[in-house]
């Protein structure tokens, strides 16, 4: 029963490991630390995996044991500094995924907003769940949610427009 138990495992984890580190990295901003975010996580998962593995949905349950990490992680008083990471991990990039700078100012953008901000933005836009979805996950209201999306995606607007700005005027 254990040797299945740790197959069932450790198939989910390879299958989902490099969209779990990509949702981490972007919350976090730095890619050590993602990855003691998904260590974490995982590490929540294997101990719950019995009953977690018998629901619905272990997607949602592994959604929220990373933003979970995620908050545990920034409340230790060691990672209060700057974060390290500046680009974006090599992980594989859909075919029609935007060019590199454009990603490039798209992570500056990111990496700008505030937390909550970010976690919302990481779980509609990057996670594609809907509003209640994520507002079960973070533990908010959809009201918040909602809002917070709106701001978030009126910064991000701002701040990409003027990069394209910028961009056009060294171009001239």
């Amino acid at each position: 029963m254990g040797h299945e138990r740790d197959e069932e495992f450790a198939a989910y984890v390879e299958q989902r490991r490099p969209q779990l580190f990509r949702a981490a990295w972007l919350l976090c901003g730095d890619p050590h630390r993602a990855e003691d975010v998904v260590q974490a996580a995982l590490t929540r998962l294997y101990v719950a995996w019995p009953r977690v593995r018998r629901a619905d949905s272990v997607d949602a349950y592994v959604r929220r044991a990373v933003v979970n990490a995620h908050l545990d992680e920034g409340r230790r008083p060691w990672r209060r500094e700057t974060s390290a990471g500046e680009r974006l991990p090599d992980v594989p990039v859909p075919a029609a995924a935007p060019a590199l700078e454009d990603r490039d100012a798209l992570w500056s953008a990111l990496r700008a907003l505030p937390p909550g901000q970010r976690r919302v933005v990481v779980l509609r836009h990057w996670w594609g769940l809907s509003v209640e979805e994520s507002a079960a996950d973070l533990g908010i209201s959809a009201g918040t949610v909602k809002s917070q999306t709106s701001a978030a995606l009126a910064a991000l607007r701002t701040a990409l427009s003027d990069r394209s700005d910028e961009l056009e005027e060294n171009c001239s």
